[in-house]
């Protein structure tokens, strides 16, 4: 079966369809076949990235590896069981054609809770969560107190999260491998980024994540998106391949793959 990757959180603006496309790129440059799901029916950024990639590689008679995209089908009235949720459907038909050609299915889930994204998570090997790093997204994880900045209990992000663990767990399945990513990361080793990584640890221990640095904050990134490129594309396209920025970049991503342990991935890039 497919090994499923979620990138989940519930605010916008952290990264996710950035780190789905390299992540999935990533994946499929060293030989794995690799399925993309974008669950954000309204801004399908990541599903954007790939069909910008598609073009991108049209256009130009390029050879890149290209994520299997597949958006949710549209189906008639008579292939939706009785009393079954269209969007369920749509999204187990989907999952269903995808897994046996793939190795990994990326699905990027939307910044809000919604059925749809509440199911993937049931349904994640792999969760990762990017995150800026500061407390004004710290709460997506849990409640702090506002003078001492104390952890008083996970959010209802981090509930639903536990109860897909649970309920993997009553299917027999193997519990989520659950990662934040420090996504935006200063330069610098300020005390507002000492009390953040401190306060993860701890809520780590409490709810059962693991934390990793993710990418800083980089023009490039913006600038690839339009081209539905990535960072392990520019050397091929003889572009700034060499400036000390893109190769800090290229090490955040080559460490981010090195800290999911994915099963059968070896990291060569």
């Amino acid at each position: 079966m497919a090994h499923i990757i979620v990138i989940g959180n519930e605010k916008g603006g952290s990264g996710k369809s950035t780190t789905s496309m390299h992540v999935a790129v990533a994946l499929a440059r060293m030989g794995h076949r690799v399925g993309a799901v974008d669950l954000d029916l309204r801004q399908r950024s990541f599903g954007r990235y790939v069909e910008n990639r598609r073009a991108h590689v049209k256009r130009h008679g390029l050879d890149l590896p290209i994520p299997d995209y597949r958006p949710l089908p549209d189906l008639a009235p008579e292939d939706i069981p009785e009393g079954a949720n269209p969007l369920d459907v749509q999204f187990s038909t989907v999952l269903s054609a995808l897994e046996p050609e793939c190795d990994f299915i990326l699905i990027d889930c939307p910044g809000a809770h919604t059925r749809l994204s509440q199911l993937a998570h049931s349904l994640a090997d792999t969760l990762i969560t990017p995150m800026n790093d500061s407390f004004v997204d710290f709460d997506l994880l849990a409640r702090t107190d506002p003078e001492t900045g104390k952890v008083l209990g996970p959010s209802i992000y981090s509930e639903m999260v536990w109860a897909a663990r649970q309920a993997r767990g009553r299917e027999g399945l193997k519990p989520i491998d659950w990662l934040v990513l420090r996504n935006r990361l200063g330069t610098q080793a300020m005390h507002n980024k000492r009390k953040v990584g401190a306060a993860l640890t701890e809520l780590s221990r409490r709810i059962g994540f693991r934390v990793a640095p993710g990418f800083s904050e980089r023009v490039i990134f913006r600038e690839l998106f339009p081209r539905g490129l990535t960072l392990l594309d520019l050397r091929d396209m003889g572009e700034q391949s060499f400036s000390l920025s893109n190769i800090a970049a290229r090490q955040e991503l080559r460490d981010l793959i090195a800290t999911l342990d994915l099963p059968g991935v070896k990291v060569d890039f």
